[in-house]
């Protein structure tokens, strides 16, 4: 089974950091997001939507598109748990569902961020997604760590 798993020590409270998944102007600045409806509540929508990119990849097409996902859990500064996630690129078919867990822990310098994407079925576009993903998450992250300790991306 693919997945992608990563941890990130945010200088910043972990409420700051949770609270930035679900804020649709967070979202905008640290995620890129063209828009975003994202309830933090057991049941809430968790959709966000990107610009489609100019730039084509042989397997998925253009990307960009949309993420929808429903919040299972969420524990207010603590985490959160999205089932049934779904990326509908702007071409082609929707990958998933998937799985999305994120939990904020207390850390010496602030919050440990531990974020993993599950989910898979067998074929080239689940296989390139995933080598797409990991490193579009790290930038995201990188992104979300600027946002929450300096209030901006530089």
């Amino acid at each position: 089974m693919l997945e992608f798993t990563t941890d990130l020590v945010i200088v910043a409270p972990p409420t700051k950091v949770l609270d930035a998944f679900f804020d649709a102007k967070a979202l905008q600045v640290w995620w890129q997001a063209k828009q975003a409806v994202c309830v933090p509540r057991p049941l809430g929508s968790y959709a966000v939507e990107w610009e489609p990119t100019e730039w084509r990849d042989d397997i998925l097409g253009r990307l960009g598109g949309a993420l929808h996902a429903t919040v299972m859990e969420f524990k207010p500064g603590r985490e959160f748990f999205l089932a049934d996630t779904f990326w509908l690129p702007p071409d082609g078919d929707p990958i998933g569902p998937m799985a999305v867990e994120v939990t904020c822990s207390r850390h010496t310098w602030g919050t440990q961020l531990h974020l993993r994407q599950s989910g898979y079925e067998e074929g080239a576009r689940w296989r390139r997604y995933y080598e797409l993903v990991g490193p579009g998450w790290n930038r995201a992250l990188e992104s979300l760590k600027k946002y929450c300790e300096r209030g901006r991306i530089e």
